[in-house]
């Protein structure tokens, strides 16, 4: 059965290539798995046929065989380890690439929404002055961690993992901001990531939806 993993029919990032379902097209471009995608409107995603494969009604989910997953770090795990690519095959080395993709989701991802989330939904309420400083020195004190874990090293470990897959794909949500900016290091680190082959045909392929919306779009308003 071929892989079938669910994206937006109309990804709110503008075909910038931030939405979730970024991760898992990524992920099976590295191991050269082919799949299908299945594009949701927002309604769709929350009717009952999507909520019995994702509970929350968001995207990505993954389906293959009677494997049915979602949450896009179980997927991207799930894909490392079935298909060589991603993970060491070494132990020690398996087991540090696993460490940084949940340090990715747990540890970078939640403070730079959080940020993210506040700037969009609260800049004009009478508590952003104070608000918003204190969330931009919590993002730059776990880039500044990063960036010193980082060194001089293309990669968290010795070669790209499945780690650094996320990080990147958490990082490039800070892309043009002061607070990036100040960690060049890390901005050559998403840089790397962004110009290998396999991230290059999941971008495409996602920002080719975006294209395709803006047409239908404006095919309908002639």
């Amino acid at each position: 059965m071929t892989i079938t993993i669910t994206a937006f029919a109309a990804s709110p990032d503008k075909g910038r290539g931030q939405a979730r379902d970024m991760r898992a097209r990524w992920a099976l471009e590295e191991v050269g798995q082919p799949y299908d995608v299945r594009l949701l409107s927002f309604a769709a995603m929350k009717q009952p046929p999507h909520r019995a494969l994702h509970p929350f009604g968001q995207i990505p989910t993954f389906e293959e065989d009677d494997v049915a997953l979602f949450e896009s770090g179980a997927i991207v795990l799930h894909v490392a380890q079935r298909h060589a690519g991603l993970l060491p095959s070494e132990g020690a080395g398996r087991a540090r690439a696993i460490n940084w993709m949940f340090s990715a989701l747990n540890t970078l991802e939640p403070p730079i929404v959080e940020l993210e989330m506040a700037h969009l939904l609260e800049g004009d309420r009478p508590w952003a002055a104070e608000r918003l400083p204190m969330l931009e020195e919590r993002v730059d004190r776990r880039l500044g961690e990063l960036s010193a874990c980082l060194g001089r090293r293309a990669w968290l470990e010795d070669a790209f993992t499945a780690g650094d897959l996320l990080m990147i794909t958490v990082l490039r949500r800070l892309e043009g901001s002061h607070l990036l900016a100040r960690f060049p290091s890390l901005a050559d680190y998403i840089a790397r990531g962004a110009a290998r082959p396999a991230y290059r045909r999941a971008f495409d392929a996602q920002r080719a939806v975006f294209l395709e919306t803006l047409r239908a779009a404006d095919a309908g308003d002639r």
